[in-house]
């Protein structure tokens, strides 16, 4: 058996055999739409009993156009997850671009994440890891999954060892993404928490995502079943409450309404697994 890395976020336990789950709009677009979001998010989790972090970026800072919407705002952002905390007691996740957002983020997030682009950037790193809260990097799309252990060595130089590794699926083609089962075996032997970005991984790159084209919904299912099977503790899943009409990745969140559905199903799938799993970690 792997000797996994267990830590606690918030009342979170991270590590073990419990699934979490990492939800929530892809973007805040404003206070009403993402508290509707949370509060939607919020009824599920508790029905299911699945410990949630929520998620949702402040700021876009890697579109593909100037003219795309990229959020509130480092300030107006943390006020709003502020209020998504107060109201529903989630523990909080979103994404930094650069090393002096770190310090001002974690007075307000439990979770800071690096974005898959930016995953070898040292300066980010070291900043995100020195604040003290947990830190999930996002398994860049162009780095081998077991060069991963370079990223994650400078979070532990840096004095931080509450890391999460978060697979997203590789560019094996032009504008497509690749979800290769090989990476959560990969990723596992660094011993740390696994999560698998399900909707990121089926983004089709080079369209908008405004645009139906621009992601495949229809594999969601699919690979979730896929990557529970693998072997992970959390999935991570971008949720609206009007996919086709959001500012960012309209064609790759699900709808929030049909997140109880495809969570039973991940859950059953998760506790298949772990009832299988060998001295590596695998499916026996």
């Amino acid at each position: 058996m792997i000797n996994k890395r267990k830590f606690s976020v918030g009342d979170i336990k991270l590590g073990g055999e419990q699934l979490f789950l990492i939800a929530g709009p892809c973007v805040i677009e404003d206070e009403k739409s993402t508290l509707l979001i949370a509060e939607k998010l919020k009824i599920v989790v508790d029905e299911l009993k699945i410990p949630t972090i929520f998620k949702s970026s402040f700021q876009k800072d890697n579109r593909s156009s100037l003219q795309n919407y990229v959020g509130p705002g480092l300030k107006k952002g943390l006020n709003i997850l502020s209020k998504v905390k107060q109201e529903f007691g989630f523990t909080l996740l979103s994404d930094i671009h650069c090393a002096t957002q770190a310090n001002e983020v974690a007075e307000v997030l439990d979770v800071i994440q690096i974005p898959a682009y930016l995953c070898m950037q040292s300066s980010l790193l070291q900043a995100a890891a020195k604040t003290g809260r947990c830190v999930n990097i996002k398994h860049g799309q162009f780095l081998a999954p077991k060069n991963m252990k370079y990223p994650l060595a400078k979070c532990v130089e840096s004095g931080n060892d509450n890391i999460i590794l978060t697979e997203r699926g590789h560019s094996f083609g032009y504008n497509d993404l690749i979800v290769d089962p090989r990476a959560f075996y990969e990723l596992n032997q660094l011993g740390y928490p696994v999560v698998f970005d399900i909707t990121h991984s089926i983004r089709k790159y080079g369209v908008p995502s405004a645009k139906k084209e621009g992601g495949a919904r229809h594999y969601i299912p699919l690979l979730a079943r896929a990557g529970a099977a693998a072997g992970i503790d959390g999935v991570f899943i971008e949720v609206h409450h009007n996919p086709d009409a959001a500012k960012c990745d309209a064609a790759s969140q699900l709808n929030v309404d049909n997140l109880k559905k495809l969570l039973e199903v991940i859950n059953d799938f998760h506790k298949l697994e772990v009832k299988h799993r060998n001295n590596n970690g695998t499916i026996s």
